[in-house]
């Protein structure tokens, strides 16, 4: 096989947005159909397994968004029943409320079965291709 000539064929971060863009495009059609925004479920995962809450500036970074939209969008789930602020010490954490967590569940669920049909193709490599991608991540 031949090597492409073009630049973005070959290169890495071009190749982590076009992978990561045809790998999200089935889940977040299901999203879709269920009525929640991207943002929305990066939020719900990102909160799914962390009792004590996160923060908003955490969230922002975990979910790339900014903190002022990431604020925005939690005032509407907040509003939605999805999610409570709660003051811990110096900081205030973002936490699921019982609705939110039962939707996190749902979709956690979802994703992670979207997640294998994904990886059967490759499941020799997956583990470490998992490695790779949170050591680039930082």
């Amino acid at each position: 096989m031949r090597e492409s000539p073009r630049f973005v064929d070959g290169y890495l971060l071009a190749l982590l947005a076009r992978a990561s863009h045809a790998a999200s495009a089935g889940f977040h059609a299901r999203l879709k159909a269920r009525g929640v925004a991207v943002p929305v479920w990066r939020v719900l995962a990102t909160l799914q397994g962390a009792p004590q809450g996160v923060t908003v500036g955490e969230l922002a970074g975990i979910c790339l968004m900014q903190q002022p939209t990431m604020s925005k969008l939690l005032d509407r789930m907040e509003a939605d029943g999805l999610v409570v602020r709660q003051r811990q010490g110096r900081s205030m954490r973002i936490l699921l409320t019982a609705p939110g967590a039962a939707l996190a569940a749902e979709l956690v669920a979802e994703a992670r079965a979207h997640e294998a049909v994904l990886l059967a193709r490759h499941a020799g490599a997956a583990p470490a291709l998992k490695a790779l991608l949170r050591d680039l991540a930082g």
